[in-house]
Parts: C-alpha cells; structure tokens; sequence
C-alpha cells in the first residue's frame, strides 16, 4: 500500500513511513492510493468467532501491507486489544428498540482514542526498533487523545512525547491523567488558549522544516493516518454484528471518527448514513445542513473534547471531493485559513453530503437532559459527548438501527453527569487513586516560539 498527501506535493510514502511522518512535508495529510474492499461478510464472521484483534488485523492488513507482515501485524493487534477491561473490546449495548451504544471506553484511559492509540504506540515502537531511530512525537488534545496518546507510548524507549492542552478547557480528570504520569518521555503541556491554538501550534512546528528535522518530529493526532485507519475496525465489527444497513451517531468536532466510519463504508461495511453530532461549537452541522463553514470563537461546554471550530480531518474527505486534485484542496484551504470560511460547489454537496450525512447540534442544558433521560429510562449514565449522540440518534432518524459510538467513559466527566442525574459516577480501580497523585504542572503561553524552545528542553534527542 502507498500513499498521497491531500495537498498532491509530497514524497508518496509506504505505511511506515506515513506513521513516522505523521503531517506531509506539504502540510497535508496522507491517504492511501486507493480504498481496499473488507474480507467478504463469512471471512468477518469466522474471525468475530476468535475477538477483535483477529478482525482488526484482517481489516488493516491491506494498508500495512509491504511494511508489516501478517503474522507481526496480528500478534502487535493482540497485545494492544489485550489492555482492555472488556472481553469484546467494544461491546454493543442496547438501549431501545432500535438503538444502540457501542462502549469504545474500556480501553486504560476510558475514552475511545484508546482503540487506536494502543495500537498505535505499538506500531510506532516495532517501527522505531526495526529501524534504531528516536522520534519526538507532539500533540494537540482537547482532552481524550492526550491521555490515550500518553498512555499509548509511556515507557516506549524510542518515543518522547509533548501534548499540549488547552489550559483549564479539559476535565479534571482528563487533565490529570496526562500531568500525573511520571514515565520521562512523558510531558503534558498546558497552552493558555484553545484547542485550535493547540493544533495550530503542533502544524505550525511540523511546517518549520529545520525544527521538525532537528526534533525528529511525529504525530500522534488523527493527523496520523494510523489513527484513522484503527477506528475503521470498530464500525465494521458494529454494522456486521446488527446485520446492516446501520446508521452511526457520531459525536465529533475533529471529523476524525466520523472519516473513518465514512472508510469503512467505502470498503463495504454495511452503512447506511452518519449522523454528525456537535455541541454548541457547531462548524461541522452547519456545514452539513446549511453549506455553512465559517470559523467562529471556540465556546467553552460540558461536552470540551467537541469544543473546536477547525476539524483537521475534514481535509481527507474534501481531498475526495475535489476527485484528489490536491492543488485544489490545498488552495480551498488555504482560502478558509485566511477567510475563516470554507465553500464547496453544489454539485458535490449534493454527490459526497446529502443523503450520506446528517447533522445535530446540542447546547449544555439540552445535553444534560438526554443524559438524565436516558438514565432514567435505561439506568445507564453516559458522558456528555456520548449524550449528543443518543440525542442525535433520537431526534433524526428515520426509524433505521442506529449506533450511537460512547466515546467516554462517564467517569470522566462526573460534575456533568452528576448535575443531570445526581449519580456521581466512580473511577474504575485502576484510576481509583487518580485524584491523590501528584502532578507535574507545565504551561506555556500561546505563542511559537515559546512552545518550540519547551518542547527542544524536555524532548530527548538522540544521534
């Protein structure tokens, strides 16, 4: 498998290289040439019968094809599935008639960027070890990827890595379990902005070429196409479970889940539409339901990991809208750079996002309503950003099976939940402890120079 920049002028590269590289050295980020088709329905089957790993492995064996063999690929998948607290990984749990929750938290950070970044902190260290090389991998989060990224690589002997975080714009503990982790390669950074400033800082780093030569920069966001490609798999497991067609409520604000659902269905999955869910930060509805995609200030909410205006990853279905013309892509987004507002022609609208994709907004007094609804209809408590989907899910379907993806675990919002059903969720045991451990506290202004001089101190670098 190889693959190509969306902006069409940089080096096409093999899979182990695009997970080095993370960003291309054109500022886009990287595809592969071409979408491969899913094992055939009986194949999927057979390997539900043996666990996820086995299906991850069979999935996303075409795009690490020529760099990892299968046999390396499946014990590697085996490993990362083997940290999570639920036999399934990632179990579907009914909650009416027609809905579904699928739980992608019971991964060690409790969060659903643990089904890719367990993975992929492994992928990074077989790479690495083959090669002997040392990267620096930085990061944005808004709150979850920082935690499951940190968590993903501690330890790793051929891995630094620096997440900035968007100072007091995370939960407790989302914050906590970046800052407490005592592992040397570990630095949690706090950024006096948003999560867009966070993104734009991590960009702007992988755009001064002398520095990310000199670091040895990687990334480690949905930037990376790794990630992307291990969310794929949860979508396929889901919609061959319920027999598709299924419909998926996704909350999301960096398009990044929603991307790799639309993959899975352009290698077959049986899906029928997406459901984009948003809080009151609302770029992506807009867009969907109106042609509206106009930057505006980041609001502060309950639901903070929804709390952004730039959605990096919609850059990889607007490089498949403009039939892969990257010159184009790179001048749509360049012109939303300095506009701050992206438009695409009727014609593809009404080809890539009518029909394909449906769209839901919902503010915080809303959002703690479908939680206490759903609790006390269900006895389940669900976090805020899954809430928006449930949400979702209810009030536009047309009568389908949906599957709302629980994107956290409630435990890591609990003033939120709490607020809506006067149950304050407990930490599992292995975090039980968390709000006793000691932190390591950094901050930096928003500012390039400044995060650039803290990133070349604390990283180590390596001949």
């Amino acid at each position: 498998m190889r693959y190509v920049s969306t902006r069409g002028q940089a080096p096409v590269l093999g899979f182990a290289d695009v997970l080095l590289a993370g960003l291309a050295r054109d500022g886009g980020l990287y595809v592969p040439e071409s979408w491969p088709r899913l094992p055939e329905p009986q194949v999927l089957a057979g390997l539900r019968q043996q666990g996820y790993a086995e299906v991850a492995a069979a999935v996303m064996a075409p795009f690490v094809s020529g760099d990892i063999d299968d046999e390396t690929f499946t014990r590697i998948c085996r490993e990362a599935y083997a940290e999570f607290r639920h036999p399934a990984v990632v179990p579907l749990v009914q909650i009416d008639s027609t809905q579904w929750v699928q739980e992608l938290f019971h991964g060690p950070t409790l969060a659903f960027k643990d089904v890719a970044l367990q993975l992929v902190g492994r992928l990074f260290d077989h790479v690495l070890g083959k090669r002997n090389e040392h990267v620096t991998i930085v990061g944005a989060t808004s709150g979850d990827t920082g935690p499951a990224a940190i968590d993903g690589v501690k330890g790793c002997e051929h891995v630094d890595i620096v997440i900035l975080y968007p100072a007091g714009r995370t939960s407790e503990v989302q914050r906590r379990q970046m800052t407490t982790v005592q592992a040397p390669n570990v630095h949690a950074i706090a950024v006096d902005g948003t999560f867009d400033d966070c993104q734009d800082l991590v960009k702007a780093m992988f755009n001064d070429v002398a520095f990310r030569e000199r670091m040895n920069l990687s990334a480690i966001n949905s930037i990376n196409w790794a990630r992307v490609m291990a969310q794929v798999v949860y979508y396929v497991t889901a919609s061959h479970a319920l027999s598709g067609p299924v419909a998926f409520s996704v909350p999301t604000g960096n398009f990044g889940n929603v991307l790799a659902g639309w993959i899975a269905q352009r290698m077959g999955a049986p899906i029928s539409r997406f459901m984009v869910a948003s809080n009151t930060n609302d770029i992506l509805t807009r867009f969907i339901t109106a042609g509206d995609m106009s930057a505006r200030d980041v609001v502060a909410t309950i639901s903070p990991s929804m709390d952004i205006q730039v959605s990096s990853n919609f850059e990889r279905l607007l490089f498949e809208m403009n039939d892969r013309d990257g010159a184009v892509t790179a001048e749509q987004l360049q012109r939303f750079r300095t506009t701050g507002s992206l438009r695409v022609e009727p014609d593809q609208r009404s080809q890539w996002i009518e029909g394909n994709f449906s769209a839901f907004a919902s503010d915080d007094t809303a959002t703690l309503a479908e939680i206490a609804r759903v609790y006390r209809e269900t006895s389940m408590l669900l976090d805020p950003h899954t809430a928006i989907g449930t949400a979702a899910a209810r009030l536009i379907t047309t009568g389908e099976q949906v599957v709302t993806l629980g994107t956290a675990h409630p435990a890591k919002f609990p003033d939120a939940v709490e607020r809506a059903t006067g149950v304050r969720p407990a930490l599992p045991a292995h975090l039980a402890d968390l709000m006793s451990r000691p932190e390591r506290l950094r901050s930096v202004p928003c500012d390039l120079v400044a995060v650039q001089r803290l990133v070349s101190e604390v990283a180590r670098i390596r001949s």
